[in-house]
């Protein structure tokens, strides 16, 4: 069963559970992610945030919505952010409403930044940390098919990848380097866990 952090303030956001997916470009977050919002799919419990950005969509890309800097802005000043965080020249953000769907009891999972890990933490009693990796051939070759980088630059970030660190932080690993549904069914499994839990946790509430 999947191990939730314990809540670090009284005055942090409860009852459901916040599942962050994070590790370098390249190892298939989207991907995974993608495979278990099908096959959750009607399973209202289970929310999958999207994610706003700064950047156009593209067939290259996650699906998300896209706003210009300007109305970025405008729509954080406005509070209709719950998460926001700056990445790769981009402004990046998640939606005020995730912070509803975590009171209701919900299970919310995103793509986030590493930045975001101790913010997440204090702000959610229930937070779960699920780290993807994948072998470093495999992520060079899916950052080849995205076709954003030169291979120097490809390399450069390899080589990056080595040395981050996230093994201070308590996480469920999570292995991508085979097929799709390979990982995608662990994710499931992961996400189906911290439901339970929270469901034990809290058993009076919906």
């Amino acid at each position: 069963m999947p191990r939730q952090s314990a809540p670090s303030s009284p005055l942090a956001i409860g009852n459901g559970v916040f599942v962050a997916v994070a590790g370098p470009s390249g190892v298939g977050k989207d991907t995974i992610i993608n495979y278990a919002r099908a096959r959750l799919a009607g399973r209202a419990q289970f929310v999958f945030a999207r994610r706003i950005i700064t950047r156009t969509a593209d067939t290259g890309s996650e699906d998300h919505d896209t706003l210009s800097a300007e109305d970025f802005a405008r729509a954080r000043a406005a509070g209709r952010f719950a998460l926001v965080w700056r990445a790769h020249g981009l402004d990046y953000a998640l939606p005020a409403a995730i912070d509803t769907d975590i009171a209701a009891g919900k299970i919310v999972v995103a793509n986030i930044s590493r930045q975001l890990i101790d913010e997440l933490k204090a702000r959610y009693q229930r937070f779960l940390l699920v780290v993807v990796s994948a072998h470093r051939d495999v992520i060079a070759a899916r950052l080849r098919a995205r076709g954003r980088e030169s291979d120097a630059e490809i390399v450069a970030r390899l080589n990056r990848i080595a040395v981050e660190d996230t093994v201070r932080y308590e996480a469920v690993r999570l292995e991508n380097s085979g097929p799709p549904e390979q990982a995608g069914e662990r994710f499931v499994s992961i996400l189906e866990g911290a439901a339970r839990a929270r469901a034990a946790s809290s058993p009076t509430k919906s």
